[in-house]
């Protein structure tokens, strides 16, 4: 079974569709294996590492501290991380939430994003090569992993929690969610469920093994205390940008809250004014003020994924000759968020005027190109349900 499996390459692993409306799971769909080596079949309780939808949640949290007047999306975020945070070319512009969870801040991918449990985010952004030195913050849209790590930087500043277990407080808990950043607070039958993540046919992220060794990256020694854990100095540690594990089950009861105005199941998590501000595009596209492409040279995704971005949402469907964001094809607004990473790429789209929505996965994923969009031909089968 296994190497019929590895010899189908190009097919997916496992994918999983959950349809959803305000109420409840309208529809399930599942299919192959969430551990080739033992054939378990694969379902929408099983937890995946998501990728890149994690920041939409990450967003979640951090309005829910905006509400708490914790949080101000427009404050210099220097004055909370206890050190000054500034592009080196544009020393007199400050840099805020907003900006970063905009992808806005003129920070960049190109000194990396992973920082060891011995470094500390401030070292990072030292770097002169993390820098856009060509735009002032506010300026020009990139997409950029790196933003993430400072803004749980921040959250931690102002809480005085570490990342993941603020995040189960904030946002997981109250939706009564198996889930979490990295796996330190996942449950043990959670743990014992997760997929494991394949690209051309061979397993690329084993999830066991991490869970069995350390839950970050990391000291430059190989250690790995966490009690030298301090709150702020690296907020890369649970991967705010695309660390979150949960099912698609779970990843559906998201996308009931933003079908709902913040509120799902009883649960009032966020006020319909944070909503408005949460779901309202930060940035358009017209033509020279963004990168459109998190890949832009890859190819994968080259052609106009990236035309309207708010504070880590996505919007599709925007009616620019230059935009291949509609990965449904039928020219209806959605907002949510894609991932891709370790050969899985994933989705989350919501309908907010149709009240419905579609959370989905899928492993072992072709780079093959869709014909509606900059996604892949994968993403838009599991977007359309074909």
């Amino acid at each position: 079974m296994l190497l019929m499996m590895l010899a189908a390459a190009s097919e997916p692993m496992a994918s999983v569709r959950v349809a959803f409306d305000t109420a409840q799971v309208s529809a399930i769909d599942q299919r192959g294996v969430a551990d080739a080596t033992t054939g378990r079949a694969v379902t929408a309780d099983d937890p995946v590492r998501i990728a890149s939808i994690s920041k939409l949640v990450t967003a979640i949290g951090v309005m829910r501290l905006v509400e708490q007047g914790v949080l101000n999306l427009d404050a210099d975020v220097s004055h909370l991380l206890g050190w000054r945070l500034r592009n080196p070319r544009f020393p007199d512009v400050p840099i805020t939430l907003r900006l970063l969870l905009s992808h806005r801040s003129s920070l960049t991918d190109n000194a990396g994003y992973l920082i060891a449990l011995d470094e500390g985010v401030e070292g990072a952004v030292a770097d002169p090569k993390a820098w856009d030195g060509q735009h002032a913050p506010g300026q020009f849209f990139r997409y950029t992993n790196l933003n993430f790590p400072v803004v749980a930087s921040v959250m931690e500043r102002a809480t005085g929690e570490r990342f993941d277990r603020l995040m189960q407080r904030l946002v997981l808990a109250p939706l009564k969610l198996d889930a979490c950043f990295n796996w330190a607070t996942c449950s043990t039958d959670a743990k014992a469920r997760a997929v494991v993540l394949y690209e051309a046919g061979k397993p690329v992220l084993d999830e066991q093994a991490f869970i069995a060794g350390c839950p970050v990256t990391p000291a430059k020694d190989g250690s790995c205390d966490l009690t030298t854990w301090q709150a702020g100095r690296n907020g890369a540690l649970f991967s705010p940008q695309g660390g979150l594990r949960i099912s698609m089950r779970g990843l559906a009861t998201i996308g009931r809250l933003l079908l709902s105005d913040g509120a799902v199941d009883g649960v009032r998590l966020l006020s319909p004014a944070s909503m408005r501000v949460l779901t309202t595009p930060e940035w358009t596209f017209d033509g020279s003020n963004g990168v459109q492409n998190e890949e832009a040279e890859s190819g994968v995704r080259a052609g106009g994924f990236n035309c309207r971005y708010g504070l880590a949402v996505s919007f599709t469907a925007t009616p620019l000759p230059a935009c291949r964001d509609d990965p449904v094809g039928d020219a209806r607004a959605r907002i949510g968020h894609a991932g891709e990473a370790y050969g899985l790429r994933s989705g989350l789209w919501v309908d907010r005027a149709a009240g419905t929505g579609v959370a989905y996965f899928a492993t072992n994923v072709s780079p093959e190109p869709g014909v509606r969009s900059a996604l892949t031909r994968t993403e838009e089968k599991l977007a359309r349900s074909e």
